[in-house]
């Protein structure tokens, strides 16, 4: 599909400098080409607005040429070029979507309630008492269990799988082959020493605005819920185990590891592979690298962690210029061995 510059500016704001050319693409300023949009917001990229090869460009109102422009590029000024870029990919992804119905090679109970504009692609299944939501989109091989409601505007993508009795809120996004409601990991030893399950009963609540990355698995509590609350993103390849609770606005990255009954404050930051011991709690706007270890409560909000064992990062920092020389450390200490032996 193709939009006229001049389309563009009005749906950012902005003001359109050059030519109302139409563009179709959109593109990285460094590998523009005719007819595509681009967009210019970190200065170390400022370079290739030079010899670019894009139609448009969406630039900041302080953006100023200091050589010349390409005859062939038109710019759109606006307040925040790459906010304003999002905002075009949020409406090429929404464009993208595939288009309200219900597939004929769907299996939905008789006592499901469907709403309106909704999407349900091929092979989806969909179990008794469920609630779907208007405008909600549930891509090919979902299964939906019984009794379980999706908000409004929710977006399930191909291999989702939900558990029965769990709660999807508004405007959630659920990536591929993400799993929620999966059993919590609960056994117990016999007199014999043989583990027995300990059956799970609760159920997993996400909360509205909550994005679950591809691969990502969220237990359901043994009793009650595992609770992930509004505007959480989860990356792909997290693990979230039984009765855990994460507060609202943290983010998470790949290949995380939450174990069971731990509660995650609000509007934290955690790197990639950090691990999370049980029963253990974590202060709001707390911010932990990646490869750290959390192995005991967080009590301050606002710590910054790294390491294994977790510790302040200002403490880890003055402590690996210590241990980085312990090879040449312990070569000293041998050399002074030897001057002082009998």
């Amino acid at each position: 599909m193709k939009f006229k510059a001049s389309q563009i500016a009005m749906m950012l704001q902005g003001t359109l400098e050059g030519a109302d050319v139409e563009v179709s693409l959109l593109s990285k300023i460094e590998e523009g080409k005719t007819g595509s949009l681009t967009f210019l917001s970190n200065p170390k990229y400022t370079p290739f607005i030079y010899q670019t090869q894009a139609s448009v460009a969406i630039v900041a109102h302080e953006f100023e040429a200091e050589q010349a422009l390409p005859s062939t590029l038109s710019l759109i000024r606006v307040a925040d070029a790459y906010g304003a870029f999002a905002q075009l990919l949020e409406a090429y992804n929404q464009f993208m979507l595939p288009q309200p119905g219900i597939s004929g090679h769907a299996v939905i109970a008789s006592s499901a309630k469907i709403g309106v504009n909704v999407h349900i692609g091929d092979f989806v299944s969909i179990g008794e008492g469920v609630v779907i939501e208007d405008n909600v989109i549930i891509q090919s091989n979902v299964n939906v269990g019984n009794r379980v409601n999706i908000g409004e505007s929710s977006v399930l993508y191909p291999g989702v799988r939900i558990y029965h009795d769990c709660v999807i809120g508004k405007k959630c996004t659920l990536h591929a082959n993400a799993v929620i409601g999966s059993d919590g990991f609960g056994f117990a030893p016999d007199a014999n020493g043989v583990f027995k399950k300990v059956p799970q009963i609760g159920n997993v609540v996400l909360e509205d605005n909550v994005d679950v990355g591809a691969n990502t698995c969220i237990d359901r509590a043994t009793m009650g819920s595992t609770i992930v609350r509004q505007g959480v993103k989860l990356d792909n390849l997290i693990q979230i185990a039984h009765n855990v609770e994460i507060g609202e606005n943290t983010v998470m990255a790949a290949q995380c590891g939450v174990a069971g009954s731990t509660k995650i404050g609000k509007q934290c930051m955690i790197g990639g592979q950090v691990g999370f011991a049980g029963h253990i709690t974590i202060a709001d706007e707390t911010k932990i690298a990646a490869q750290s270890g959390v192995s005991g409560n967080i009590k301050n909000s606002g710590t910054t962690l790294m390491g294994t064992p977790a510790i302040p990062a200002m403490e880890y920092n003055k402590s690996y210029v210590y241990f980085r020389r312990l090879p040449a450390m312990n070569q000293l200490l041998d050399q002074l061995r030897q001057l002082v032996k009998p």
